[in-house]
This record gives C-alpha cells, structure tokens and sequence, in this order.
C-alpha cells in the first residue's frame, strides 16, 4: 500500500493533491541586498577645472573655487600636482605685492585655542581685516583621519562672511603643520585676505614648521596648571612674540594676571630678537572679550616695527629658501616612491624586514642603489 504523504509544497513539488485544503504561499520576495536608490544620493567627484578657471575664481573671492583649488594643491594624486603647481605659481607674485599678517598661534593642550581664534578673530573683522583661518587638526596614527570638527567649535566665525576657516589633517606632520600649509596660505591671501592665522595642534612636537611660514608666533599659555615655566619648553618660549594667559576671567583673573607676570620676567631673560620686539605677555578672555585689544594693538605695533626696519621682507625671504629646500626634499620623495621599480621592490623589502631577514639601513641603500640605476 502506498505512503501517504502528509506535506506538500517545496519539499515534494512533482506532489498533486487537488483534495488537499493544505496551500503554501510563495513567500515575500526578498528585497535587494543594496538600495536601489543610492545612485540618486551618490556624488560623482567633481571635475578638475582648468587653472585659469581656479585663479578666476581664487581673485573673485569665490570660497568655493578657493576650497576646491585648496583641496588640489592638498591632493597627492600625481595628475593633480601639475594643475596644483600652476595655481601656486600664480599666486605667489600676488601674495607677494600684498602686505598680509601672518600669526601662527599654538598652546598647551585645554589653553582653548578655538575659542580664542573664534573670539580673537571676530574682533579682527569688525576692525575691518579679512581673516583666513587655517586649523590644523591632529590625524590618528592608527587610522590617519581626523575628525575636522574646527568649524563647528567656530560656529559664529564660520558664519561671518569677512572670515574663512579651512580644517586639515595634520597626517602626522611635525609641529602639527598640515603638508602644504604654506601653499594654502599663499592662495588665500591672492584671494584678498589680509590676515592668517595657523592654528596648530599644540605644543609637544617641533613648531619650527609653523615659526617658518609666519611673521608673528602667539603662545596660548593657562594659569594654574602645575610648574608654569618648567612645563613649557624653551625653544617653544623663544619662538614666541606674545604669550597670551588665557581664561583670565572670574575666579581665574587674578591667577592670570600673576602668570602674566612671570612670563614677562622669564622671557627678559632670552636673548635679544633680530626683528628688535620685545616678546611680552598679556592676558585675555574669550568669554568677557577683556584683552582682546590690548593684543591686536601690540601685534600693529609688531607690524609696524618689523616694516620700518626691513626685518619683514628679511624674513619672508628666508622663508622662501627655506621652503625651497623642503619643496626639492618632498619631489625628490615623491620621485622615488612613484618609481615603478621601486614600487615593484618596495613590498619584498618590506616583507623581508619585517621578517628580520635584511637590516632597515641596508634595505634601505639597496633600494636607493637600484632607483639610481634605474633612471
């Protein structure tokens, strides 16, 4: 006698039972794995322009053409540099002709640096000045992004149409510089800004980087804070034309003022600048607004001083030998790691030093040896 069969459906489906009250579904179907509509929401990337077009709009004072010309000169994409170069190129007679402020401000991690440049640099535009505000911002070493988040601490400044603010990735520069710094600088101020800042990461790493792309060094110092001098290092205090106590408002003020003056006594002691200022200290709070005059006059009277004595344009032309020299060290760098036996190399070497096989100082002469030879 044959078995009936109790189930029907997917499991047995050459199974007919016109009889049977049992019926199964279809089913749902299953939607897509991926959302059909994500092409409405995905952004093509943007087409490079020519650079007559990108100098049109850096002259104009258009931000965006700004930020995107930005953004090419920041980009290590290879078929990028050439348009990069050209922009720089014509940018550097412009800023040249123009007698722009450059103040690079750094300080002790928790001195509030935003708040300060957001403070600091509001009162500079309402004097007048157009300010474009470069914030380094740290990368991670782990993952090397960063988070960028400059803007929105500076949410009054950023919204001033007399203020510009461009965030980038430090990508583990020393001094907390980003790479091309001093390029963005340079498209900034032919975009008729008169006044940058260069905010940095903090104090802890070399600050000679942002010493050499600036006229005027600002130290962000707090009171309070343990061995006020000993914790800050010389070379930092040396760099430096003000130091600036910050937070010297309600129950802080009288400590500020007091870290204020051992600041004056301590710099007393550094040798004499070549520029001829005298490095002070002040105090200011971001809060109640108190001392934010006091440094814009000193930092005229700086201006003032290095313009009538020759030191400006002195500097700013060893600056430029300076950065020649590290332009020629980055294309000799780039030359060699986009070298296509190099990068044939490079893995092999790298595998066989990890694995203790070959020396970091020998890989290292073997592979400059066979770049040699290869051009």
């Amino acid at each position: 006698m044959e078995k009936q069969v109790e189930h029907q459906g997917d499991f047995f489906p050459d199974y007919d039972n016109k009889d049977s009250k049992l019926i199964v579904n279809e089913g749902v179907p299953q939607p897509p794995i991926t959302n059909p509509y994500v092409k409405k929401f995905y952004k093509k990337r943007p087409e490079i322009l020519t650079a007559d077009q990108y100098m049109e709009g850096i002259l104009a004072g258009n931000t965006t053409i700004l930020s995107q010309a930005i953004t090419l000169v920041e980009s290590y994409l290879p078929e990028h540099r050439a348009v990069a170069q050209e922009i720089i190129k014509r940018c550097q007679p412009i800023s040249s002709e123009r007698k722009t402020m450059r103040i690079g401000i750094t300080g002790v991690p928790g001195a509030g640096k935003s708040t300060f440049i957001e403070s600091f640099g509001s009162y500079m535009t309402s004097c007048g000045h157009k300010l474009a505000v470069l914030a380094i911002d740290p990368s991670s070493e782990k993952t090397k992004g960063s988070i960028l988040g400059d803007k929105t601490r500076m949410e009054t400044l950023c919204n001033d149409p007399m203020a510009f603010i461009r965030p980038s990735p430090s990508a583990g520069s020393l001094g907390g510089v980003a790479r091309k710094t001093r390029e963005t600088i340079l498209l900034c101020e032919a975009a008729g800004y008169d006044t940058i800042f260069v905010e940095t990461v903090g104090v802890g790493q070399s600050e000679t980087a942002v010493h050499s792309m600036t006229d005027f060094f600002l130290l962000l110092l707090i009171s309070g804070a343990g061995d006020d001098l000993q914790g800050i290092k010389r070379g930092i205090m040396e760099m430096s034309d003000m130091i600036n106590v910050t937070k010297a408002d309600g129950t802080n003020k009288e400590k500020a003022e007091m870290a204020k003056v051992l600041y004056i006594n301590a710099l007393h002691l550094f040798p004499p600048t070549e520029s001829g200022w005298v490095p002070t200290s002040v105090t200011s709070s971001s809060v109640t607004k108190e001392g934010l005059p006091e440094i814009k006059e000193k930092i005229d009277s700086y201006f003032e001083l290095v313009r009538g004595n020759g030191y400006y344009e002195k500097r700013r032309r060893e600056q430029a030998r300076y950065w020649m020299y590290e332009s020629i060290n980055e294309s000799l760098k780039n030359m060699f790691y986009e070298n296509p036996e190099i990068e044939k190399l490079l893995p092999e070497y790298e595998e066989a030093v990890l694995a203790g096989k070959l020396e970091s100082f020998t890989s290292a002469s073997e592979l400059i040896d066979k770049y040699k030879l290869s051009k």
